[in-house]
């Protein structure tokens, strides 16, 4: 049977632009593996490895007008968002340059022999190590930043380990561009091309995470979609790490005080949170805790005049856009559900943003109205009203993990005085990220950025933005009474590199 052609298409029209590539059989997927596999040694030169990710960021930039056209015919985004995405992209790749560089994240540790303590310690030498080839399921809603040259792309190559890529069939031949630029970055350094493979089609994303060379795997996507590939890595003869970012819901608390203080403000932010990028961002505010009662129905007719003024947009395909069509739908038909601004279809390719309200009360108990505490992919949001306390207590103890958890406090209660803090710790078992009186959208590629959360936000406890992201491609190993003759140089006791390191007791920088 042949293999089946991988179109790019235009979400705006729903119709196929050009063939960008066939779907890869198992035979093309190993052939991929096992060339990303031979390329370890070639990144194993720190210095190497950074000057690759900055030659990757330069090489990218030059290549920027192509690209972004590329991009917007296959996603819809426009060109000032992608513009800035791979702006972002780029200061990505050389913020782990600069990681790799300082070496930090190699851990290193060094006990010397220590015969007084209990028991006796003897010659320990503990730093990390790459784990191997790792692979990289690209996300839709971020065609530069969660995808080919994405975060986990760049965060694996800086730990050391060759990638292999699953595309997102919504930009594949955006996803053959940027590999390109990659590979040609690579070769500048004299680092084989198999260090970034590349593959596209459903069956190859499934044989990539059962390969036995695949040591780890990053996910950007949907819970189904990511729970599958969770459970595929798990039940491998040699179980991997998956680190997986598959949905989140990002609630939001406003306080009668904060309403009563600034409704109008809350609500206009709101709306431009929720419809941002057609509200296609994984931080997207998709439940609001707002309170009843005159300051809340003025956040409310703030946010309807937002939302209203907000034109209809283009989804990244219209797979997506069938399945938010019938998720609103669902969702408002629920009784004592109501919309204020109707979300739904716009024309024949757009939808329109809208929210929906309900009573607090109908979320605190485990019911028919479960539905509207699951994520859905697209410009709307819900905002539960609530009467007291104990109903925001009720609904925040039904909800599952998630990436973000926002409150909205007055200027009195964000100086210590009434639940601020208190609010705070509700919300922190929640969210991986918690807001005060902001909005959840952007995420900042930071040295203290953590995206991440509980189940379902993620399937581990680590980042995928931030350079904290390194540590999920490598793993500790300790050396004991290793001669210092044949040691690794970065644990030796004289430093030849120059390391950061913990050496017996005492951080040296």
């Amino acid at each position: 049977m042949a293999a089946a052609p991988v179109w790019s298409v235009d979400p705006r029209t729903g119709k196929q632009r050009e063939q960008v590539a066939v779907e890869a059989t198992a035979q093309e997927v190993d052939a991929a593996v096992r060339a990303a596999h031979a390329a370890r040694g070639a990144l194993a030169d720190r210095a190497v490895r950074s000057a690759f990710l900055r030659t990757a960021a330069e090489q990218l930039e030059a290549a920027k007008d192509g690209l972004v056209e590329t991009a917007d015919a296959e996603t819809a985004l426009g060109p000032v968002r992608l513009t800035g995405e791979l702006a972002r992209t780029c200061y990505q790749l050389r913020a782990f340059a600069d990681i790799v560089d300082e070496g930090a994240f190699l851990d290193v540790i060094i006990n010397h022999p220590d015969d007084t303590a209990t028991p006796p310690i003897p010659d320990l030498r503990r730093y990390k190590v790459p784990l191997g080839v790792v692979a990289v399921y690209s996300a839709s809603n971020f065609p530069f930043a969660f995808s080919v040259a994405g975060g986990d792309t760049a965060s694996a190559l800086g730990a050391g380990c060759p990638v292999v890529v699953k595309a997102h069939p919504d930009h594949p031949a955006l996803s053959e561009l940027v590999a390109k630029v990659l590979r040609r970055a690579a070769a500048a350094h004299g680092i084989p091309d198999g260090v970034v493979g590349l593959v596209h089609g459903f069956g190859a994303g499934v044989e990539l995470v059962k390969h036995p060379l695949v040591a780890a795997a990053g996910f950007t996507g949907s819970v189904r979609g990511g729970r599958a590939l969770f459970d595929a890595a798990a039940a491998r003869p040699t179980p991997i790490p998956f680190h997986g970012e598959l949905g989140s819901l990002n609630p939001v608390v406003v306080t009668e005080a904060a309403a009563a203080e600034r409704a109008e403000a809350i609500g206009t932010g709101l709306a431009g949170s929720m419809t941002l990028g057609v509200g296609q961002f994984c931080v997207k505010p998709g439940l609001v805790l707002a309170p009843s009662g005159a300051a809340g129905d003025r956040l409310v007719k703030s946010l309807t005049d937002a939302v209203s003024d907000t034109d209809a947009g283009v989804l990244l395909d219209h797979r997506m856009r069938d399945n938010f069509i019938a998720g609103v739908a669902e969702r408002a038909e629920l009784p004592e559900v109501e919309s204020p601004v109707t979300p739904g279809a716009g024309s024949e390719h757009t939808v329109s943003a809208g929210f929906l309200t309900v009573s607090a009360d109908k979320l605190a108990e485990e019911g028919r109205y479960d539905l509207l505490l699951e994520e859905c992919f697209g410009p709307v949001t819900v905002v539960a009203r609530y009467e007291d306390e104990a109903q925001v207590q009720g609904v925040l103890s039904r909800l599952p993990g998630n990436l973000t958890a926002t409150v909205h406090l007055s200027a009195e209660e964000a100086a210590g005085e009434g639940r601020g803090a208190e609010l705070l710790a509700e919300l922190t078992p929640l969210a991986g990220r918690v807001l005060v009186n902001g909005w959840p959208t952007g995420v900042a590629v930071a040295p203290a950025q953590h995206h991440g959360g509980p189940y379902p936000a993620t399937t581990s406890t680590s980042t995928s933005v931030g350079g904290t992201a390194i540590e999920r491609w490598m793993r500790p190993v300790t050396y004991q009474t290793a001669p210092e003759a044949i040691l690794p140089p970065e644990l030796r006791d004289d430093n030849p590199l120059g390391l950061p390191r913990r050496f017996n007791g005492r951080l040296e920088r």
